[in-house]
């Protein structure tokens, strides 16, 4: 059983979720609210990892984040490491490609939203910035939970983007997904199995008492 690496991929996915929570919410709520003509690019772009192989994506974030790139360049000035195969680099791709996981869901929990408690909130004087936090997201907060187990799920268990990022460095960006892959590669079957069945066995644990917290919210406190 490759307990770095498990653990790797939990802290891993924890810091993705986390980060697309700040990140996310922001941009959900002008999608949802917007009425820009021109948000469609906004929407495609965030959905684009959907569609393409994780292979493009990777290939093209480390290009973006390589030392002699723009963005790495910066990174490499600041803190005198590099983003390609480390934890940081790791992050920073799991972020972009789990992004539509958490947008979309977002999205379509706010744009659901009854405006007119939106709008009585502000009538009464309520700032916007409060309003968001007092009203808009406790409605949401169904859509926001799926978003976040979402994308906590699907950071987890990815493969393609994190090895042409990461790389296969033990106890800095071998992930389970890896450690899996590696396992079967040295045909030792057995140690695939436990580490396939441990991870099977968090990952529906985790989704059952999600989804079991999230109908106790509903029926306790429905939105409306």
């Amino acid at each position: 059983m490759d307990w770095q690496a498990i653990f790797l991929s939990l802290r891993l996915s924890i810091l993705t979720t986390l980060v697309l929570i700040v990140i996310g919410l922001p941009i959900a709520y002008w999608l949802a609210f917007s009425k820009q003509r021109w948000k469609f690019l906004v929407e495609a772009a965030v959905a684009l990892p959907i569609v393409l192989p994780p292979t493009v994506i990777g290939f093209y974030i480390l290009l973006a984040v390589a030392p002699q790139s723009f963005v790495g360049g910066i990174y490499e000035h600041l803190t005198g490491r590099v983003l390609p195969f480390s934890f940081a680099g790791l992050l920073l791709a799991s972020v972009l490609y789990s992004l539509p996981f958490a947008v979309q869901p977002f999205t379509a929990a706010l744009s659901s939203l009854d405006r007119r408690y939106i709008e009585v909130s502000w009538c009464l004087g309520v700032s916007r910035w409060k309003t968001f936090f007092r009203v808009i997201l406790p409605l949401a907060r169904p859509g926001i939970l799926t978003g976040m187990v979402l994308s906590f799920a699907h950071t987890l268990g990815e493969f393609g983007v994190v090895l042409m990022i990461g790389g296969n460095i033990p106890g800095v960006t071998r992930t389970v997904s890896i450690s899996i892959y590696d396992q079967v590669q040295s045909l030792d079957y057995a140690a695939a199995g436990r580490t396939s069945l441990a991870m099977l066995i968090f990952s529906f644990g985790i989704l059952a008492l999600t989804y079991s917290w999230q109908r106790k919210v509903l029926t306790l406190w429905p939105a409306k």
